[in-house]
């Protein structure tokens, strides 16, 4: 084996080929720029687009928030009898505790409910 080619390649076939590619990547690079340049920058931002995902804003709330949402007012576990009037029995400041209270709840008429601060207990009623 000659001391010039270890692998068995030129290197002068190694250099021309280098070049070629070159040539050939210089020339796709070329068309690309053309291609972009004739579509105009909104289909280049439509590709990137593709790739990249712009920021979202987050959804403005058209609606004021409710009383439930603002948490002013208690959970209410009451119970309806038999003229379908409500009978608060105990209120709990969060909902979670509410339910924990009446998790061992067998009695159908008897419910959990937030009542908002201000509300008569009369809209919990059955009618």
């Amino acid at each position: 084996m000659a001391s010039d080619k270890p692998f068995g390649i030129d290197p002068e076939d190694f250099e021309r080929a280098l070049r070629e590619a070159g040539v050939e990547i210089g020339g796709l690079i070329g068309k690309a720029g053309e291609i972009i340049d004739r579509a105009g920058v909104n289909s280049l931002a439509g590709l990137l687009g593709q790739f990249v995902q712009p920021e979202r804003g987050r959804a403005t709330k058209v609606e004021e928030e409710t009383t439930g949402e603002t948490g002013s007012g208690v959970w209410a576990i009451y119970s309806l009898d038999e003229a379908g009037v409500a009978l608060v029995e105990q209120v709990f400041p969060s909902e979670l505790e509410a339910l924990r209270a009446h998790r061992d709840n067998t009695d159908v008429r008897r419910r959990v409910r937030f009542l908002p601060y201000g509300v008569p207990v009369t809209a919990l009623d059955g009618n």
